[in-house]
């Protein structure tokens, strides 16, 4: 697809979805499609552009050139004369920007319904929040308004939408991605994050947004190992959350990672200190006397709860922040050390998925929950990727890879063991429900999907094999149909599968009766010499039945 053809076809989403809440500025668009047209005539030149024909959103706080930056305050508005340096690489590799989104006001808030300009509703439920700061971009992202969409992150605002709207939040570490041109929250803690449908989207986008810096840690060689905490640590969790968390942890475990428990106390203790503690100082250092004038004046256009935050945190004594950092330090040593030599930390990426009608209930109360498990990663210096892990009641479900700093390639391909869509295998013998080697399947992850018969066009032999097990082998002409069953596996369980697979034993594509094709086992042929033919049986089940 042409770059021109995608901001027409984005365009045309943006109004079927008719979700105006979602933006602040939506550029004209025939200025996006000359700017699309630019980047088609650079690739027919030959130019290497790696993101021709992807269109992105950029979160209100962040400046592009030639829409008003207002971090989600009217008043506060001013108009930069360029592009942040995050959204001039992103144009530079060919993407299209077609606006700037809502936010809660100043980056302050992880609920998205503190902003003038209209609270943004969930993408799946309307009637549920859609998590801020970061709320337009994560909602742009997961309609299919946009392919790419920029947030920023400092408490949790790139991955709690990021989970309520079940898309990619990529959260990188702190400093590794430029902050200039983004308005800040908390300057030192200030993270530029990704929001994208896939793992690969928002690695891509990483690439080319992030200053050039350190090789990354070199790890242990052997097995993932992730820690994780005991279910019972994580209370507060909404209903069905806990078994959904599990379910994720299984999957881990299922396509071979190592997984151990982790004190989560020193996480917990250094998330509280972001808003209770001396660093909510920093907001207001960043926008507080923008916000006491507007205040004396009486302007309207300040969401009270955010003006109420960034007020108050002028009030913090620098003797405070002191003990805090040192405390911080403390902190920060105990975490390390918890989480060894993992490879990442597993967590639900927030608690709830509340109502506006909850948030307004109490809006500071609603925020905290949403924090508890992000508000610590930018204190202690970690990166971190949220990434979808099922649903609850209908409602995506998230959980949250965190992991120490530069290590967002290692997230990633942790994440993609959890991402990558199932695949199909057939079984014909010793792996079939009740069989001594069905084990091996469910350990990995396996699901049982439905019966299956093998088109006509194979036979059955019984080897000499402990435990018994058939070999099905595919013939010309003289074959039967042989009937099985068929298991869905994570790709990596099918890998580990077919790495442990005995002799004479193949993995190879077997023709189904419905007219499909999936991997399945199969025999060798040189094998059966000597095996017994038990074709006419149907099946191994129903051989075994005949057997004495």
């Amino acid at each position: 697809m042409t770059a021109l053809e995608r901001v027409r076809r984005a365009y045309a989403r943006i109004a079927a979805v008719d979700r105006p809440e979602v933006w602040i500025d939506l550029r004209p668009q025939p200025a996006a499609e000359a700017e699309a047209a630019a980047v088609d005539a650079r690739v027919a030149a030959g130019e290497r552009l790696p993101l021709a024909g992807t269109v992105c959103a950029v979160k209100g706080n962040i400046d592009v050139a030639g829409l008003p930056t207002t971090a989600g305050c009217p008043a506060y508005a001013y108009r930069p004369e360029r592009d942040a340096p995050v959204v001039a690489r992103l144009r530079a590799a060919g993407a299209v920007v077609l606006g700037t989104t809502n936010l809660d006001q100043f980056a302050t808030g992880l609920v998205g319904t503190r902003s003038p300009y209209g609270a943004v509703r969930g993408a799946v439920d309307p009637g549920r929040i859609s998590g801020g700061s970061s709320s337009g971009s994560a909602v742009a992202v997961a309609l299919d308004l946009v392919d790419l969409a920029l947030g920023t992150d400092t408490a949790g605002s790139g991955r709690v939408p990021a989970a309520l709207n079940g898309v990619v939040g990529l959260k990188p570490t702190p400093g590794l991605v430029p902050t200039t041109g983004v308005v800040p929250a908390c300057a030192s803690l200030d993270c530029v994050s990704v929001f994208a449908r896939t793992v690969e989207q928002a690695e891509a986008a990483l690439r080319l947004i992030a200053d050039p810096g350190a090789p990354p840690p070199a790890r242990r060689p052997g097995p993932w190992r992730l820690a994780v905490p005991a279910v019972d640590r994580l209370g507060g969790l909404a209903n069905g959350w806990a078994e959904a968390f599990t379910a994720a942890a299984d999957r881990f475990t299922a396509a071979g990672a190592e997984l151990r428990e982790l004190d989560l106390t020193p996480f917990d203790t250094a998330a509280a200190m972001l808003y209770e503690g001396a660093f909510v100082a920093e907001r207001y250092a960043a926008v507080g006397e923008f916000v006491a004038a507007a205040a004396e004046r009486g302007d309207l256009g300040l969401d009270p709860v955010v003006a109420g935050i960034v007020r108050a945190a002028g009030d913090v004594p620098a003797h405070r922040l002191y003990a805090d950092l040192a405390e911080l330090d403390r902190l920060r040593a105990l975490a390390l050390a918890e989480l060894g030599d993992a490879d990442a930390l597993l967590l639900p990426t927030t608690t709830w998925h509340p109502t506006f009608a909850e948030v307004a209930a109490d809006p500071v109360g609603s925020n905290a929950r949403l924090g508890r498990f992000t508000n610590s990663a930018n204190l202690l210096g970690l990166c971190a990727l949220a990434v979808p892990a099922g649903s609850v009641a209908g409602l995506p479900f998230g959980v949250m890879l965190v992991g120490p700093a530069r290590t967002e390639e290692r997230l990633g391909a942790l994440a993609r063991l959890l991402t990558a869509p199932p695949v199909r295998l057939a079984v014909f013998g010793a792996h079939l429900t009740g069989q001594p080697l069905n084990g091996q399947l469910t350990a990995l992850g396996g699901r049982f999907v439905s019966e299956v018969r093998t088109a006509p066009g194979y036979r059955l032999y019984a080897l000499d094999t402990v435990p018994p097990k058939p070999g099905l082998v595919r013939v010309e002409g003289d074959g039967a149909a042989v009937a099985g069953e068929l298991w869905e596996l994570p790709a990596a369980g099918l890998g580990g599968l077919l790495a442990g697979l005995p002799h004479p034993m193949a993995l190879g594509p077997v023709d189904l009766a419905d007219g499909s094709r999936a991997p399945g086992f199969l025999c060798e042929p040189a094998a059966l010499t000597g095996a017994a033919d038990i074709t006419a049986a149907g099946s191994w089940l129903a051989h075994l039945d005949r057997c004495p």
